[in-house]
């Protein structure tokens, strides 16, 4: 990966510029923003660096089928979805060499925000991966509508919510965000409205920022080719116009019906009788003032949010309920297959059944997973053998924390691959409350034992514990189907 990889590490982890390669599953954690919803509190992925077989893998080789957006026409600008070994969704956008985004982009993480969770440089290759969104785009829900169209509560959500994801960006220092409308405002699995993290960069060597209608475009823009925090203000004032009227309206069109101060005019005829004509006006009022002609006369992103907050209703109803969508992620349905006392643990989530399981079960499913010459055997065992065995004694006794220490330290060695030692440092991580580690270990597990039901019925637990229900449970269908198929012989859970 050469000098991609040494200057990504430059810009986002100075620390790490100069350690060796890093296991492409491996967090890289780049620095988070320091707000009460910082990454680590509220789920969002870690960052990682993923091989180009692991995005292969997950695309079908990029197949046409998996594209979810494409255009540009100076530009590649392809989208496609994909899903890991892990089972979790991803979008995967491809960049010309030359293109690459800024490193510190990688740094934003935010819940309003579908944000970055990896990159890949392999070669020519360069592509960045983000949380995938199952719920299609604003301009789906607003303009190409089946069953219902967003009500107006919604609509004030959704503006609220990609107000506060550019007031995040800009206190980051990051408050350019191109060609902002209705197609990247994407729904995740819960309903909520999320700001596409492609937005953030260009993906054009002449830097083309706006690929709409010139008619939607930023006067300023038109003048000089540059995009200015104003510029973005501007944009906004053409979402709050789509959120408003339900379709495209070009803005002076738009600006000479608001002058009338017939809100009517601008309003969506589906929502007649369904909205607070106070509210209306508010936002109303509020589009006009971000699209104004000049720059300076237009409100910041805080402005934005502090008039769009006092306007929310609703609040304790779900986002996918207003939207009248069904939620991707429900409970886990139980196995058709019948499961052995590891799997009804694990499907129960009882971490202390599973741990006393493991404790049973001690190494018996690590026999052929490790071939050691004689030197490395009189070398390096005994240390290695010292540290696990220590790692037993406070995995049996529950001292988890310090199981995770003496586990790490024989890991780390290196010499000898143990997947039942990844299974019980995972648990322990789970016990711990730290889940996204102990789904490291489940993979890893996985990668050492590939067809050991174990690993897979730790990774379910894991991606339970992160909220991801449907994940966990196409994990603990497969382990199930692993036991059924090694009833017969071979080695057990």
């Amino acid at each position: 990966m050469g000098c991609c990889e040494s200057s990504f590490l430059a810009e986002t982890h100075p620390e790490k510029d100069h350690r060796h390669k890093q296991h492409h599953h491996q967090s890289l954690n780049p620095p988070l923003n320091h707000h009460p919803d910082a990454a680590t509190a509220i789920g969002i992925p870690s960052f990682l660096e993923f091989s180009l077989t692991d995005l292969k893998a997950a695309t079908n080789n990029f197949s046409p089928d998996y594209i979810v957006s494409e255009g540009g026409q100076r530009a590649p600008n392809v989208v496609y979805k994909g899903r890991l070994q892990n089972r979790r969704w991803i979008a995967v956008k491809k960049f010309a060499k030359l293109a690459w985004p800024d490193p510190k982009q990688f740094a934003l993480r935010n819940r309003r925000l579908a944000n970055l969770i990896g990159y890949c440089c392999d070669g020519d290759e360069r592509l960045v991966v983000a949380e995938y969104m199952p719920n299609d785009t604003l301009a789906k829900h607003l303009f190409h509508w089946e069953n219902q169209t967003i009500e107006w509560a919604m609509r004030l959500r959704v503006a609220l919510y990609i107000a506060e994801a550019l007031e995040y960006c800009s206190s980051e220092g990051r408050p350019l965000y191109h060609d902002l409308n209705a197609y990247r405002v994407l729904f995740d699995e819960d309903g909520d409205p999320r700001l596409s993290c492609f937005g953030l960069m260009k993906n054009s060597r002449d830097g083309k920022s706006y690929s709409t209608n010139l008619a939607y475009t930023p006067p300023e823009y038109l003048r000089n080719g540059r995009v200015t925090p104003e510029s973005v203000v501007y944009s906004f004032g053409t979402v709050l116009l789509d959120l408003l009227s339900g379709k495209h309206i070009p803005p002076s069109h738009a600006l000479d019906m608001m002058r009338g101060k017939n809100i009517l005019l601008v309003m969506d005829s589906h929502l007649e009788g369904k909205f607070s004509t106070d509210e209306a006006t508010a936002v109303v009022g509020l589009a006009s003032q971000c699209l104004q002609h000049e720059p300076r006369e237009r409100p910041s992103t805080r402005d934005l949010v502090a008039t769009l907050t006092p306007l929310q209703t609703k609040s304790d109803v779900p986002s996918y309920v207003m939207l009248g969508i069904s939620k991707h992620e429900e409970a886990p349905p139980t196995p058709q297959r019948p499961l052995s006392p590891l799997g009804e643990a694990c499907s129960r989530m009882d971490l202390t059944a599973i741990h006393q399981l493991l404790v049973m079960t001690h190494y018996r499913d690590d026999y052929g997973t490790n071939e050691l010459s004689f030197q490395e055997w009189t070398q390096q065992m005994r240390d290695m053998l010292e540290a696990r065995k220590h790692g037993d004694l406070a995995f049996r006794d529950k001292d988890f924390k310090a199981a995770i220490d003496c586990y790490s330290q024989f890991i780390d060695v290196g010499t000898m691959v143990s997947p039942t030692v990844y299974a019980r440092r995972s648990l322990c991580y789970l016990l711990c409350d730290q889940p996204d580690a102990a789904l490291r270990d489940a993979m890893q597990a996985q990668n050492v034992y590939p067809d050991w039901p174990t690993a897979f019925y730790m990774q379910s637990v894991a991606l339970a514990k992160l909220d991801m229900h449907q994940d966990a449970a196409d994990m603990m269908n497969e382990a199930a189907g692993l036991e059924e198929k090694r009833q017969k012989g071979g080695r057990g859970s």
